[in-house]
């Protein structure tokens, strides 16, 4: 089975230069190094996760995997064809009916000016997909499976008079409504209330089965992870620093960054206590200045070789891979 996404080598630099003068005139090249040169794919049927704190480059990894910005260096492939030869506007609106994101914050991608009704049926009337006569069925047929009901009391509401839940839900029908292949679920919980988490992070998995997707699911938290993903990428800086099969990745973490977010989350009897992993110092202030060899160095209580000399992501076991030297060494 071929994989449905693969990525190679993305890189996605930023210049932190703060003006054209500069840029022309300084000589010290200063980048935000969002993504750097990471690697994995994405099989039909699965969903994998990329798992980190915030601003480790999830959100750009995703937002280059479905073509919504370039890499800077690197290739996505879907389904066979490389994402950078796609420019022609009628190429990428194809490309629009099988990639769709959900995105984190409702309220910044749901527009105030249009109703439930006409946010949901703009992708139809974008494409072409259907009449007018059919549209409101279409329409009706989503909120049905995403569970947003009453239909006729939403769908002449405005974002602004739903719940975090039906905001969030009415994001997950959005995606739907062109019937895609792939989808990238960037922190779709994040927004709402732990009582309310389970029943939209269980309508995804449902989804997932009924309409045989393959997703790329982004999430700060390791143990929604667990619950979603049947692979995971843990990165940091910008790199992925573990990936494997997620009860692996769980059960024994190897990377000291995964090991500490494992330990961070809590266990359900307060009775028992988990393995503290001494994470010391902070992330970089700079986002320009990273530091020598392993990124993760100055904070790793492990490290002494790293500090100079990075280390690759290597195969530490069948399908599971590691950056860091001392896995390597057992």
């Amino acid at each position: 089975m071929e994989p449905i996404i693969v990525a190679k080598n993305l890189t996605k630099l930023y210049d932190l230069r703060s003006s054209f003068l500069e840029s022309f005139f300084s000589k010290e090249e200063r980048y935000l190094r969002a993504v750097d040169n990471i690697s994995f794919n994405i099989m039909p049927g699965e969903t994998f996760g990329l798992v980190g704190e915030s601003g480790c480059g999830k959100t750009t990894t995703g937002r280059l995997v479905i073509n919504t910005i370039r890499p800077t260096s690197g290739q996505v492939i879907f389904e066979g064809r490389d994402l950078s030869t796609v420019r022609e506007r009628d190429e990428l609106k194809k490309l629009a009916l099988k990639m769709q994101m959900i995105f984190q914050d409702p309220y910044e991608y749901l527009s105030p000016w249009l109703n439930i009704k006409d946010t949901l049926a703009e992708p139809l009337r974008i494409h072409n997909m259907l009449d007018e006569e059919k549209i409101e069925a279409k329409v009706r047929e989503v909120m049905e499976t995403v569970g947003l009901t009453p239909q006729n009391m939403i769908l002449p509401k405005y974002s602004y008079g739903l719940s975090g839940g039906q905001r969030q839900r009415v994001m997950i029908a959005r995606a739907l409504m062109l019937n895609p292949s792939f989808i990238v679920a960037d922190e779709p919980v994040s927004m709402l209330d732990v009582s309310i988490r389970v029943g939209v992070l269980n309508l995804l998995r449902e989804l997932k089965r009924k309409f045989n997707l393959t997703n790329l699911f982004i999430t700060h938290d390791i143990a929604i992870s667990r619950y979603m993903c049947d692979r995971i990428a843990v990165m940091y800086l910008g790199k992925i620093v573990e990936m494997g099969p997620a009860e692996y990745i769980i059960n024994d973490p190897q990377h000291p960054y995964t090991q500490a977010l494992v330990a961070a989350v809590p266990a359900p009897d307060p009775a028992v206590k988990t393995q503290e992993i001494p994470i010391k110092g902070r992330i970089p202030t700079s986002a320009g200045k990273l530091p020598p060899g392993c990124r993760f160095s100055p904070r790793c209580p492990y490290g002494e070789s790293c500090k100079t000399e990075e280390p690759g992501l290597v195969e530490y076991e069948e399908g599971r891979f590691v950056m860091c030297f001392r896995p390597l060494k057992k």
